[in-house]
């Protein structure tokens, strides 16, 4: 469930990617929300190569909030769920995934997802 008031709404989660286009950075139908600009990098050189260069920006718990409103899908790392959740919690937002989802041990080659849409 979505709140109506959403708290701390102007706090970084993340980082997503588009082209001039609009094309969003996306794993599946999932927009990627990274923990750093870093991260983000290292996601898009994974996947398949776009004749557009990528735009990263910021993106805020309220944004992701809208979006998820609109029947968007989200794909957060670790780290941005980490931030996530808290905000989440925070504005009592039930039936999310655990910050657990991310344990156990993976290769460096791999990426890995939480992913959240509210239906």
């Amino acid at each position: 469930m979505i709140p109506v008031y959403i708290k701390e709404a102007s706090k970084i989660i993340g980082y997503f990617s588009y082209t001039a286009a609009g094309n969003v950075g996306c794993d599946g139908d999932a927009c990627i929300i990274a923990g750093s600009e870093k991260l983000m990098k290292q996601y898009l050189e994974k996947m398949p190569k776009s004749s557009q260069r990528d735009i990263i920006k910021k993106t805020r718990f309220g944004e992701i909030i809208e979006g998820l409103r609109r029947g968007g899908e989200y794909a957060f790392d670790e780290e941005s769920y980490k931030r996530f959740l808290h905000f989440a919690k925070m504005n009592k937002m039930t039936d999310l995934p655990e910050g657990d989802v991310f344990s156990g041990s993976i290769s460096e080659d791999d990426m890995r997802f939480v992913r959240i849409q509210i239906a």
